[in-house]
């Protein structure tokens, strides 16, 4: 079965001409039609963004059925974190903490998906944000990759962790997720050159949202999107992975 998966920094639906306008935000996801939606920096109830819910207001002008947020930074007034919406039945959903010491909140939202092959088959998804430090990031994927949400996973199971990395140079690839037996979607080839860029979205130098993937998964095409309107709507770029989930998937 198809399976497209769209992971996407949508820094609060704030361009990088500082306008908030979730429009835009709505136009470029519903132009790529993804089955699955990996979002991060999304605003609940903050001024920035008029107190909009943003993933509720996505799912609902989108008509994606189903979705979970992880909220990880607590302002004042209003929250923002990572949310998850999909076409199909989330089951399981549950936000990790990956906050290091005092340092600034972040998260990993972890939803189990079921897609619609004969009985229903189960894809494990992981929503990340990681930090803006490379020791923490290195903590933070160790922290993930420990929990039992990812430890007690079958390997043959299809898996997807994707986000914003923060990763500029590749460093997490080898190390820590192909480790733990995860393919890189995003990179081509090991280190930064081989990444797909998407920051900062107007001229992208850095291959920061990245997409790894184990089990019974097939890579059939991954991009950026090419859209004008993507050039602005975010500090990001989108990108958007079409994966086969295979038969013995279970």
């Amino acid at each position: 079965m198809h399976f497209r998966l769209l992971t996407y920094n949508i820094h609060k639906a704030i361009g990088v001409d500082r306008r908030f306008e979730p429009d835009r935000i709505v136009e470029i996801l519903r132009h790529h039609e993804a089955d699955v939606l990996l979002l991060q920096e999304v605003d609940r109830g903050v001024p920035r963004s008029r107190h909009l819910d943003l993933a509720h207001h996505l799912a609902r002008r989108l008509q994606y059925e189903y979705r979970a947020v992880g909220m990880n930074v607590y302002l004042r007034k209003g929250q923002y974190g990572n949310a998850t919406l999909s076409r199909y039945p989330i089951g399981r959903q549950r936000n990790i903490d990956l906050t290091i010491g005092r340092r600034k909140p972040r998260g990993a939202q972890h939803t189990r998906i079921t897609v619609p092959i004969a009985s229903g088959h189960v894809v494990e998804v992981f929503n990340i944000h990681l930090s803006l430090t490379a020791r923490l990031r290195r903590q933070q994927v160790r922290r993930l990759l420990a929990t039992g949400d990812v430890a007690r996973i079958d390997p043959e199971t299809p898996c997807i962790i994707g986000g914003d990395t923060n990763d500029w140079r590749g460093a997490l690839r080898r190390p820590f997720f192909e480790q733990a037996g995860f393919q890189c979607a995003t990179n081509r080839r090991p280190g930064s050159r081989g990444a797909i860029k998407t920051f900062p979205s107007f001229a992208p130098t850095g291959g920061l949202d990245k997409v790894f993937f184990r089990g019974a998964l097939t890579l059939r095409r991954v991009h950026r999107s090419r859209l004008k309107l993507a050039r602005v709507a975010s500090d990001h770029l989108p990108v958007i992975c079409e994966f086969e989930i295979e038969a013995r998937a279970r």
